[in-house]
């Protein structure tokens, strides 16, 4: 396997799913989400991968901090 595949690999199965989420919340689908962010990283020159990063952080933190209890006897 190809460096290139095993990178595409590890990031389709350990990834933040920014995209999904995001498309989730809007009410739309995660093809369209992932366009736009890839159109906006082709006018603004990588910025828009950097805003990718800032989301994905905030949604990691914010799954840490509010985690489903599944009974009261959780807390």
């Amino acid at each position: 396997m190809s460096f290139i595949t095993s990178v595409r690999y590890y990031f389709e199965k350990r990834g933040y799913n920014v995209s999904s989420r995001v498309a989730d919340r809007f009410g739309i689908r995660a093809t369209n989400v992932r366009l736009f962010f890839i159109y906006l990283s082709f006018f603004t020159a990588g910025l828009s991968f950097a805003i990718y990063l800032t989301i994905a952080f905030w949604l990691k933190l914010k799954d840490m901090i509010y985690t489903k209890r599944s009974s009261v006897f959780d807390l």
